[in-house]
């Protein structure tokens, strides 16, 4: 079944595909800034024992910067939607990255910790209104349908996640303040892009509550989406954020480890996770990865040495580009809720478990054993698995019949 955003076919010859690649320069502007966007997730990871040592913090208190920054991130999300059907979503873009920009130059002039987690929390607050749009947005201006756009935006996470250890290692290891300075910059840049090349889109003609997203989680599958993507990202960012300090090097060796990490995201993402759901389905693939993410969890509290936890956490890439995927898709096309109210609702929730994880990890280390924190989010993997396969009968608008092309089902649905 031919998409309906494909190109019309010339004279007696048959249709081409849309290619992917080919985009509005709005689409592309606004995945570089998403990009941007997302390094700030990675971007202290590789500097966070080096802010420990110049702010003379505990690996708790530096991990507050990670939670202060989902934690704000997650409430934010409610009022995602509300703001971009009255300014329209340009204007909600544009006001979050003009936040990101203000905030990260902030951050990079604090004087102690305390004003350090305040500058994320803002910057947390324009990350949400930009992250939550710009998936509206590019699945709305982008060509070849939805799959396309969610890809491209996955697309953008994985570079973002992967560059943004090494720009922090490199600036970082200069000092631990330039790469706050440097995204402030960068973001600066999107901004201007964004503002140029993105046309504004018509204003929604019903306007969103603010309570909508939080009426949307009654929705069994959104609901079900939602608590285990809660679970799955207290494991995600459990890797993320602890497993710097147990890595025992500088920022330069911290950075090309998560680079590894990151280039394996955004591979999975882009490349497997599409291949894999042809094969076997949503839910499946959620099933699989993960039960593989588990594995490795426990495999990282076991790491015997160095070698081994560097190469487990590349492959923790792996299952975690591919669930980014298919969760993402999968809060998309359970509801016919509108898009910016399912996101809004999904992202809420799911960035509150990755705000937890830092934090709660940093004291499991500090109270229990080092090995604690990735126990725990073993556990955690392991209940998202049984969540879904409690609730996999509110799935089954998302579960492809093997074999049958993606876009076919998406357009049956």
């Amino acid at each position: 079944m031919r998409s309906p955003h494909a190109t019309a076919p010339a004279e007696n010859l048959p249709a081409t595909p849309v290619n992917r690649l080919r985009q509005p320069l709005a689409v592309w502007a606004t995945a570089f800034a998403s990009v941007v966007a997302f390094m700030g997730i990675g971007l202290v990871d590789p500097i966070l024992p080096a802010i420990a040592t110049g702010l003379r913090a505990t690996p708790s208190q530096v991990s507050l910067l990670f939670t202060s920054y989902f934690l704000i991130t997650a409430v934010a999300m409610l009022g995602t939607g509300f703001v971009s059907s009255r300014i329209g979503g340009k204007w909600t873009l544009l006001t979050g990255l003009a936040l990101v920009v203000v905030f990260a130059a902030l951050s990079g002039l604090s004087g102690s910790v305390a004003e350090l987690v305040g500058f994320r929390a803002g910057w947390g607050l324009g990350n949400a209104m930009f992250v939550a749009t710009a998936l509206a947005v590019i699945v709305s201006t982008a060509r070849g349908g939805s799959n396309a756009a969610i890809m491209l935006y996955e697309a953008a996470l994985g570079l973002g996640i992967s560059v943004g250890p090494l720009v922090g290692a490199a600036l970082g290891g200069l000092h631990w303040r330039y790469p706050f300075f440097g995204t402030s910059v960068l973001m600066a840049i999107g901004f201007v892009l964004v503002a140029i090349l993105l046309r504004e889109n018509p204003k929604p003609a019903r306007k969103i509550t603010l309570a909508e997203p939080l009426r949307a989680l009654r929705h069994g599958g959104l609901a079900t989406t939602v608590g285990t993507a809660f679970l799955y990202n207290y494991a995600f960012f459990t890797v993320l954020a602890f497993t710097p300090f147990v890595l025992h090097m500088d920022a330069h060796g911290i950075g090309l480890v998560f680079f590894g990490w990151g280039v394996a995201v955004a591979v999975s993402s882009v490349l497997l996770a599409p291949l894999l759901q042809r094969r076997h389905g949503t839910v499946t693939v959620m099933y699989g990865t993960l039960a593989a993410f588990t594995v490795l969890l426990l495999g990282l509290a076991a790491a015997p040495g160095r070698a081994t936890l560097v190469a487990l956490v590349v492959l923790c890439g792996l299952a975690i580009g591919v669930s980014n995927t298919v969760f993402t898709e999968a809060a998309m096309e359970v509801t016919d809720l509108p898009r910016p109210v399912a996101s809004a609702g999904y992202n809420l929730v799911r960035w509150i478990g990755a705000a937890l994880a830092p934090y709660v990890s940093g004291l499991l280390a500090e109270h229990l054993d080092p090995r604690a924190p990735f126990l725990v989010a073993a556990v955690c993997a392991l209940l998202a698995v049984a969540l879904l396969r409690l609730n996999r009968g509110h799935l089954h608008r998302v579960q492809p019949i093997p074999g049958r092309d993606a876009e076919e089902l998406v357009l049956d649905r």
